[in-house]
């Protein structure tokens, strides 16, 4: 009698699962988990802010990238947006988001509109990686693939050193990437802030990115650092660039 109770379970579960799509393996329920950093120290006056917080909401929500998105081999990946000045000033905008449609990726853009901005303080680049370390280890989703998007328009003057803090998330199996904004007059009381010797583009080759296929991309200024991410979330989305370990490829849009 036992026995055919067995068999019948079996039966039920067998028939219940036909039909179903197979349960994601582990470590692969989202194909990225991706940390969005957003540089909000000083240099970035109030119509640089808007237009940064601007092009990372029509980004997310961008047709091209929500194709990279669904190509995937889940079709959605992790989305956290956080913003970071001094040593002292990193705060998570918004929690960890699954975006696998277009609904998903408006909801979390709405939310980069209504937030208030989170701070004016130094640059500590630094601190932010940290602080983008912290939301990946505390993650309710799982993925092969994590990175740290870093935006900024200045290097590093608060804290630890960058680069540092930029190896140890690479220790950890942790790709970053970095956008650029450049500046075009550079700050009076502190030019090499903002438009340090070799560039902004080179401090961060040397600075902040790494991991396999990491990569710099550069907004020429605020106004066109929607269009820029877009690439740079596709590249990262899609793994358009190539499967060997790079640090110091720097592209333009």
């Amino acid at each position: 009698m036992i026995r055919r109770i067995r068999h019948t379970c079996f039966a039920l579960v067998a028939l219940l699962s036909i039909g179903q799509p197979p349960a994601a393996a582990e470590g692969e329920n989202a194909d990225l988990l991706l940390v969005l950093a957003a540089d909000v120290s000083r240099s970035i006056d109030v119509a640089k802010f808007q237009l940064q917080r601007e092009g990372y909401a029509s980004a997310i929500t961008n047709p091209r990238v929500l194709d990279a998105i669904r190509s995937g081999p889940t079709g959605r990946i992790a989305v956290c947006f956080l913003e970071w000045s001094g040593v002292a000033s990193q705060r998570l905008v918004i929690d960890w988001t699954l975006i696998g449609d277009a609904d998903a990726a408006r909801h979390f853009s709405d939310g980069i509109v209504e937030a208030p901005r989170s701070f004016a303080d130094r640059t500590s680049i630094s601190a932010g990686i940290d602080f983008a370390m912290e939301q990946l280890e505390r993650a309710p989703f799982t993925s092969k693939r994590r990175a740290i998007d870093v935006s900024g328009d200045g290097t590093n003057n608060s804290g630890r050193d960058a680069g540092a803090a930029r190896d140890d998330a690479i220790a950890k199996g942790v790709t970053l990437n970095g956008l650029v904004i450049l500046s075009e007059t550079p700050l009076v009381w502190n030019p090499e802030h903002t438009n340090p010797a070799g560039g902004l583009a080179e401090y961060y080759r040397r600075n902040v990115i790494g991991g396999p296929n990491a990569f710099v991309m550069v907004a020429e200024n605020f106004s066109s650092f929607g269009a820029a991410l877009v690439k740079k979330l596709v590249a990262e989305i899609a793994e358009a660039a190539s499967p060997t370990t790079v640090r110091g490829r720097i592209a333009r849009p």
